[in-house]
């Protein structure tokens, strides 16, 4: 049966009624809420989505940085410039995309060179910029970083290699035709990055990571060579 006009009207006073007592309430026991997100996050966020299209440091590996290497100060008790992170952690693969990309030079500085183009005419703050430089400058697991910032976005980095996000990476990038690379190639590019990157991680918590996401990979690449008569028939 559906209401009348004034059972409606009712209702609606009943919700408006219900909203400001909310309110009240939140606001006697001293709730806050939440301050809008900068313009220039939603800038940053929203350029790194248009741009970054890659299954392996494309759009969602930015974001899983970010998380990631916050959650790995959290753990530490190590407090982060915020704004320095997340600004580093989404923009940090720039210059692996056209038309940002410089054949023969390491993305790494390239892109902290090239965020002046997102960034500046934003309200990011600008004495903030040489720390993200700095971090997307030392992102990579064979640099060495300075400073917290760039401690955790490293290590996230490095950890988004291994585990099964790492394998899910790396086997993304086979050549769909067949061509190089090969999925035999991404095959043995994980089994490196498995002996090679966790060397290079520094922090506590990003070490305490190693073993289970070592051991992730193990177990996959296990059953994959029992079912591939040893990669063979990959």
């Amino acid at each position: 049966m559906k209401c009348r006009p004034w059972q409606e009207s009712a209702r609606r006073v009943r919700t408006r009624a219900a909203l400001v007592t909310g309110l009240c309430l939140l606001t006697a026991i001293g709730y806050a809420a939440p301050p809008e997100e900068p313009a220039w996050r939603q800038t940053v966020r929203a350029f790194a989505a248009s741009n970054f299209k890659n299954p392996a440091w494309g759009f969602s590996h930015s974001e899983r940085d970010y998380e990631l290497a916050s959650q790995l100060a959290a753990s530490d008790h190590v407090v982060l410039d915020d704004d320095v992170l997340f600004a580093a952690a989404y923009l940090h693969d720039m210059a692996a995309f056209k038309p940002w990309e410089a054949e023969g030079k390491d993305h790494s500085d390239v892109g902290a060179m090239t965020i002046d183009s997102v960034l500046k005419g934003t309200n990011f703050p600008a004495d903030k910029f040489e720390a993200v430089r700095s971090a997307i400058r030392t992102h990579m697991y064979y640099r060495t970083p300075v400073g917290p910032e760039a401690t955790y976005l490293h290590d996230a980095d490095a950890l988004d290699w291994l585990g099964a996000i790492g394998i899910a990476r790396v086997l993304a990038l086979a050549d769909p035709q067949g061509q190089s690379p090969t999925l035999p190639d991404e095959v043995a590019l994980v089994e490196k990055n498995l002996k090679v990157v966790p060397a290079h991680i520094v922090s506590p918590a990003g070490r305490s990571q190693i073993a289970t996401r070592i051991a992730e990979a193990a177990e996959f690449l296990k059953e994959l060579r029992s079912e591939s008569d040893d990669f063979r028939s990959l």
